[in-house]
């Protein structure tokens, strides 16, 4: 079916079948595309055509909360390409297949006429040679597709081990999908490290997650805030025996410190890992160490291999040992970064208009990051996400830490800055979700939120407006989408201004 080499999709959720096809593709000698199983089939089609897949693995429905959802009929609107399709219960797809498709019963079949070897030989290619293709999330357009080589699956692995302290024995779980850079990343570290891979198919929200966790014996759990953050205001952990948790791990998201602190009393107050970096790094640049003291939200070194400064508003590094903010700059020798990109300029998106230091071009990642006085490191959110109010620079994430703690119905918030429709100074907007059950005046969390800024931030900051909604806008990683809730606030303004 397939030549050396060719790129093979898998759009499917991740499964013990997903996991055996993805470290078959590798094995054989191709390339796996990884498509996130959420993605509508205009998604599917762009990456499918980014990668030139020449065919592609996916499941006939997905199943959630005992319903089923279609997947197969979306492969098929994204491209015309050859579909082995896997059943998402029993031995059979429940649904026709176009004439060029296989079910995953007779793919398996067509090779019953070879006698079953005892060993395998792999297909063996260099170290710079591409194992996978992944995806950004597309938070500013058209997502980059980013080739990981072998190499990058022996930095993550590393990074496991060094950070994580995963070992032989472990059992871990990390709620994911193949299509998002923590798919590759547990799988290769979990096998790589000797540990066991905990999958489990169902929402992780729901107690019954939960509740695999401790029937599963999990000892390293990963996480993101957003799902401990659900956890905690629904309750559904009570009664569990998570006591063999001996770490926490967390990416994707700011953590709130009482979240936090409200997980690691499950585990005897185990550490939490947090983690940050990038598909295009194949790992993080800052993280945890066990062998640290460690501090709830914040990271407490960079990473193996990683070098780092933060930089000021000129571009100049601040000195090493001082408390500052500023947007990182990575070092350009970096074990498993990215080198090329599929579908755009690798020099122009990563190095053009960065500064040097000692004699090197930085790398660009985006994040603004804060050193602290005792040296721990926390993330202030995205370049992008910097606010200028009333000429003094602040960070949407400062902001919401401080609003979620401000009022008992706050699940959470999203800060953003917006200019007023006839220019001027940027103006302060807070989006909020409410916990269930509560309600609360726009205006009564505008006089909150005001106060709580002036007295925990600056005085001078106040809050123009405050939106009420269901749910953010988020990316299917779950990152959320400021820049979606900048636009819709600007075309309110802009639509009040011509009244």
């Amino acid at each position: 079916m397939f030549s050396k080499g060719d790129a093979i999709a898998i759009d499917m959720p991740m499964t013990v079948r997903a996991v055996i096809i993805y470290l078959a593709i590798i094995l054989a000698g191709y390339v796996v595309v990884s498509i996130a199983d959420s993605f509508a089939a205009r998604e599917i089609a762009t990456r499918l055509r980014v990668s030139k897949a020449k065919g592609i693995f996916t499941q006939d429905f997905i199943l959630r909360g005992g319903r089923k959802f279609p997947l197969y009929s979306k492969v098929l609107g994204a491209a015309p390409l050859k579909a082995i399709v896997l059943p998402a219960i029993g031995n059979d797809v429940g649904i026709p297949l176009r004439e060029q498709d296989l079910s995953w019963k007779d793919f398996l079949s067509s090779v019953d006429y070879h006698p079953r070897p005892n060993y395998y030989s792999p297909v063996y290619n260099p170290v710079d040679a591409v194992v996978n293709i992944l995806f950004s999330s597309g938070t500013t357009g058209e997502p980059k597709a980013i080739p990981w080589t072998q190499l990058s699956s022996i930095r993550c692995t590393a990074e496991g081990w060094a950070h994580i302290d995963l070992k032989v024995g472990d059992v871990y779980c990390w709620p994911t999908n193949l299509g998002w850079v923590m798919g590759p990343v547990i799988l290769f570290s979990s096998f790589l490290n000797g540990a066991t891979l905990a999958l489990y198919q169902g929402s992780p929200l729901e107690r019954s997650f939960g509740k695999f966790v401790q029937d599963a014996g999990v000892t390293v759990l990963g996480t993101v805030p957003s799902l401990v953050k659900a956890w905690r205001n629904t309750n559904c952990l009570e009664g569990l025996d998570w006591t063999k948790i001996r770490s926490f791990a967390s990416t994707g998201e700011t953590s709130n410190v009482d979240d936090d602190l409200w997980l690691s009393s499950k585990a005897w107050y185990n550490a939490i890992i947090e983690s940050c970096g990038g598909t295009e790094l194949s790992s993080a640049y800052i993280q945890g160490s066990l062998l640290q003291p460690q501090a709830f939200g914040a990271f407490s070194t960079a990473t193996m291999t990683a070098g780092l400064v933060i930089l000021d508003e000129c571009g100049v590094p601040y000195p090493d040992d001082q408390p500052c903010v500023g947007e990182v700059g990575l070092f350009p020798l970096y074990l498993g970064a990215s080198d090329r990109l599929l579908n755009a300029d690798h020099e122009e998106v990563y190095f053009r208009g960065m500064p040097m230091y000692k004699g090197m071009c930085l790398r660009r990642h985006g994040d603004i990051i804060k050193r602290t006085v005792g040296g721990y490191i926390i993330v202030q959110g995205r370049a992008d996400d910097t606010m200028n109010l009333g000429g003094i620079k602040t960070s949407s994430v400062e902001i919401e830490r401080v609003c979620d703690q401000a009022d008992e119905s706050i699940l959470e918030t999203a800060a953003i800055s917006v200019s007023p429709a006839g220019g001027g100074p940027e103006v302060l907007v807070i989006f909020v979700v409410l916990k269930k059950g509560f309600t609360s005046q726009p205006d009564k969390l505008k006089m909150i939120f005001s106060k709580a800024i002036q007295s925990k931030l600056n005085p001078l900051f106040k809050v123009s407006l405050v939106k009420v909604v269901p749910e953010f806008p988020r990316t299917a990683s779950n990152k959320l989408l400021r820049r979606v809730l900048r636009d819709q606030i600007k075309h309110e303004l802009s639509v009040r201004s011509r009244i």
